[in-house]
C-alpha cells in the first residue's frame, strides 16, 4: 500500500465518527423548522404525558 493510501484511509476512518454528530444537528433542525411552519398554519402540540385531573364531584362525594 501507497503512503497516499493509507492517508486516504486514515483520513476517512477519522472523519466519519465526526460526522456522526452532525446528522442529529441536522435533524433537530429540521424537526424544529417542521414544528415552526407548523405552528405559523394554526396547528399545536400537545405533551403526550398529562396528569391525571380528577374530577372535582368525585373528592366532593368521598369527603362527605
Amino acid at each position: 500500500m501507497s503512503i497516499r493510501r493509507i492517508l486516504c484511509l486514515f483520513t476517512l476512518l477519522a472523519v466519519i465518527p465526526a460526522l456522526s454528530g452532525c446528522w442529529y444537528v441536522a435533524a433537530a433542525g429540521a424537526g424544529a423548522y417542521g414544528g415552526y411552519k407548523m405552528k405559523e398554519k394554526g396547528y399545536t402540540v400537545q405533551s403526550p404525558v398529562a396528569k391525571e385531573k380528577s374530577d372535582k364531584k368525585e373528592d366532593k362525594e368521598e369527603s362527605k
